[in-house]
C-alpha cells in the first residue's frame, strides 16, 4: 500500500506536525520524526522503520499507544493505532501555529541631524554653495 492510497481512504483529519517521537518494536526502540497525527494513526519518518504489519508501541511525551505499521515507503511509514484517540488527546500533542511576523523591508536612509551653527556655515560655504535646505 502506498501513501497516496492511504490519503484517499482517511476517516479522520490529520494535523501536520514535525516533532521527535519514538516507536518500540520487538527488536527495541527507534527514534522517529512524527510528521502528522490523527485519532486513528500517524505518519512517521525515520531510519529504522519496521516492515508493514509489525506491531509497535508509539511514544510521544505522555502519549503511549499500541498499533501496527500500516505501510512503508522508504523512510516514511503510516501507523494505524489499535484504539482511536479522542480529539482532545490529539490536540494536546499538536502545537499551536505560530503567528507570522510580517517584515517591512525598507531601504535605510539618512536621519536628519542637528548641525551646530559653525558646521552649518562651513557646509553652506564649502559644500552646498548657498543656504542649506530646511529639514
Amino acid at each position: 500500500m502506498d501513501e497516496s492510497s492511504v490519503t484517499q481512504n482517511r476517516r479522520s483529519r490529520r494535523s501536520n506536525v514535525l516533532m521527535a517521537a519514538a516507536i518500540e518494536t520487538a527488536t527495541g526502540p527507534a527514534k522517529v520524526t512524527l510528521r502528522n497525527l490523527s485519532a486513528e494513526g500517524a505518519l512517521i519518518d525515520g531510519d529504522d522503520i519496521p516492515p508493514a504489519g509489525e506491531a509497535i508501541v508509539f511514544r510521544k511525551k505522555d502519549l503511549v499507544i499500541s498499533g501496527r505499521i500500516a505501510w512503508v515507503n522508504a523512510r516514511r511509514a503510516g501507523i494505524a493505532f489499535d484504539a482511536k484517540l479522542d480529539p482532545e488527546t490529539v490536540l494536546r500533542h499538536v502545537p499551536l501555529p505560530r503567528h507570522r511576523i510580517e517584515r517591512q523591508h525598507k531601504r535605510p536612509g539618512f536621519a536628519p541631524i542637528a548641525l551646530t551653527e559653525q558646521e552649518q556655515r562651513w557646509c553652506e560655504t564649502f559644500i552646498w554653495d548657498g543656504p542649506l535646505p530646511s529639514l
